[in-house]
């Protein structure tokens, strides 16, 4: 049995992310197969000169993650992949069980690994983040994303499935702007899902989604012993809870916006000029 990994990394526009990525894996991986979604900010010439000649880059348009995922998964070159998001970094003790794990003939398929979580550069330790984990270790040729939206979770097709100890560390954003732009991107994915499967957002969904998520993540989850940091998860996991309903309404009953320099608009506009001239000429 192979003990060769390669360490899939999807991504776009991650200049600021791909280094330190590829360099917490770099000792360990067999290939590095970057699998990019159209960047323009110079990722991909990073991605190769950090990467050196373990690095491939393969690259095709973003529908949602899933999809993109499972596109990218059975290009892998070896039968274990380690799946890691740009933000996301391997320290060494997880790098060694890796290791140890895919050396063992008794290995199962899968494997879920928890990470430490980092906003704006500060330890996330409650909120609901306690036993964050993801599944990212497993045999290429056994694996599959199942849904439609930008969290779908990979499925074993043989359900021998473990945890591995150790963790990742993963910096979710640096500032708000990075959030933003993340919360818009994945909430307008999650309205166009729930549009095209005849989901409506209801007046309890508007009106109550945000209060109730933030209850649960800052006072049942204990988001409250993070400080002020974790005032701003539990808001922030608020808002955008209510905004995926907000922009699901706004798909199925927002009147699209008149075009004032549309050809019909100046059409009217000449049309109701004549009229005013001949008005004033009789």
């Amino acid at each position: 049995m192979t003990s060769r990994i390669t360490c899939l990394i999807p991504c776009r526009n991650e200049c600021m992310n791909i280094r330190p990525c590829i360099e917490s894996i770099r000792e360990f991986a067999d290939e590095i197969l970057v699998a990019d979604s159209g960047s323009t900010d110079g990722t991909i010439e990073i991605a190769r000169d950090v990467g050196g000649r373990k690095c491939r880059v393969i690259e095709r348009e973003y529908r949602w993650s899933g999809d993109f995922k499972n596109w990218a998964i059975p290009q892998a070159a070896h039968d274990w992949v380690l799946l890691i998001d740009a933000d996301e970094r391997i320290p060494a003790d997880l790098a060694e069980e890796v290791m140890d794990t895919i050396r063992n003939p008794r290995a199962m398929d899968g494997y879920w690994i928890f990470r430490r979580n980092f906003h704006m550069g500060q330890r996330l330790r409650f909120g609901g983040l306690q036993t964050d984990s993801c599944l990212r270790l497993f045999r290429r040729d056994l694996a599959q994303y199942m849904g439609d939206t930008d969290h779908a979770e990979i499925q074993i097709a043989t359900g021998r499935i473990s945890r591995l100890r150790a963790k990742m560390n993963h910096y979710s954003f640096w500032n708000h702007n990075q959030w933003l732009a993340k919360m818009q991107r994945y909430s307008e994915l999650q309205a166009c899902c729930w549009n095209e499967n005849g989901r409506t957002a209801g007046v309890v969904d508007l009106l109550m989604r945000f209060p109730l998520r933030f209850l649960r993540h800052y006072v049942y989850q204990l988001g409250f012993l993070d400080g002020k940091i974790g005032i701003q998860y539990a808001i922030h996991q608020a808002y955008y809870s209510f905004m995926k309903q907000a922009r699901l309404w706004e798909l199925q009953n927002a009147l699209p916006q008149p075009d004032p320099e549309s050809t019909t608009a100046s059409t009217m506009r000449s049309s109701a000029k004549v009229d005013h001239v001949q008005m004033q000429a009789g």
